[in-house]
């Protein structure tokens, strides 16, 4: 018999609503989905009434995946304009049965939904059965997550090693730390592995003289969030300052995926996730991504044995939190049949 829960993927810049169709003999399906500019709603709940509304669904569980530390139910977003609190939010959505998770822990919880189309293997390596896994995806921000075997299945535990500081591996990378220290004081990860950490790579390429700024993409980010702009450019090769940072954050990405897999030991795998990777999927598989990821000197041999993939989908949320609504509902089921 299926169910039908509501699943939640909260961004810094998007959130996306879900019903979910979960268990019967059609397995997991998304039935109706919407996607809202989380970064202009007053809070969590309204895009969630306002959701609820538009399908005329009526869930009997809730769980959204959330870029933040979940604390004891509370939610500080680092890069969202408003906190959360579990107990609040299920009062005013409604639905008394509502857990928050961290988006990256909801990603570990989709990863058994995902089909071979849906990831590219950077490295193939070789699996170790029940072995550790790693998950880090930079988009607005920089999710990390890990997954460990416990019994016969993997428990999913959030990070926020994105907020771990930034460590530079050569020269350039060294006088880019310098440079935003003078801007933010403290440098983590995300400051150079997100969407705004690609507007921050731009500006220190530019102000270094490494290439020249053309007037045509200055003005385009002028007017619009820069991060697609320098994408857009570096991926057709119409501005070197542009596809040079895309090299510089290639690099730098497969450095912080190498320090998570060497972190876990992710001798089950490593995954890419996020919004960008999807997107410099090209930059990923040139070689300058894997060999940052291979380069840890003496145990550079451990690193080369681990598969990496790209998770291609930005569903994997959807399902994670979907998972974990649908272990709810079936906790809440078997309670009553214990009752009866």
């Amino acid at each position: 018999m299926s169910h039908q829960v509501l699943a939640g993927d909260i961004g810094g810049t998007n959130a996306r609503l879900a019903v979910v169709e979960v268990g019967g003999a059609v397995g997991t399906r998304i039935v109706h989905q919407a996607r809202y500019r989380s970064s202009a709603a007053p809070g969590l709940a309204s895009l969630v009434t306002r959701f609820l509304e538009e399908t005329g669904a009526g869930p009997a569980v809730a769980c959204f995946g959330i870029a933040c530390p979940v604390l004891d139910g509370d939610c500080e977003a680092p890069n969202l304009p408003w906190a959360v609190n579990r107990q609040a939010l299920a009062r005013e959505i409604g639905i008394p049965r509502t857990a928050i998770i961290n988006d990256f822990g909801a990603v570990g919880h989709g990863l058994q939904s995902l089909s071979d189309a849906e990831v590219v293997v950077l490295q193939q390596g070789t699996a170790v059965e029940g072995g550790p896994i790693a998950l880090i995806g930079a988009g607005t921000g920089l999710g990390q997550s890990f997954l460990l075997r416990e019994g016969d299945r993997y428990a999913v535990h959030p990070s926020e090693g994105g907020h771990a500081d930034f460590s530079p591996t050569n020269a350039l990378e060294r006088d880019l730390l310098a440079f935003l220290a003078l801007e933010f004081g403290r440098v983590s990860w995300e400051r150079i592995l997100s969407g705004p950490g690609l507007g921050n790579i731009y500006r220190f390429l530019k102000a270094a003289g490494i290439a020249e700024e053309q007037a045509a993409v200055r003005d385009e980010i002028a007017a619009n969030d820069p991060a697609p702009v320098i994408t857009r450019h570096g991926l057709a090769g119409t501005d070197p300052l542009s596809l040079r940072t895309l090299e510089v954050f290639a690099g730098a990405y497969g450095t912080a995926a190498g320090n998570v897999a060497l972190s876990v030991l992710a001798s089950g795998g490593v995954y890419i996730s996020g919004g960008i990777a999807p997107k410099l999927i090209r930059q990923l598989t040139s070689g300058v991504f894997m060999e940052a990821f291979r380069n840890k000197g003496r145990l550079s041999s451990v690193v080369a044995l681990m598969p990496v993939s790209v998770i291609l989908t930005d569903d994997v949320a959807l399902y994670g939190a979907a998972a974990v609504a649908a272990h709810m509902l079936a906790s809440v089921t078997r309670s009553k049949a214990k009752g009866a």
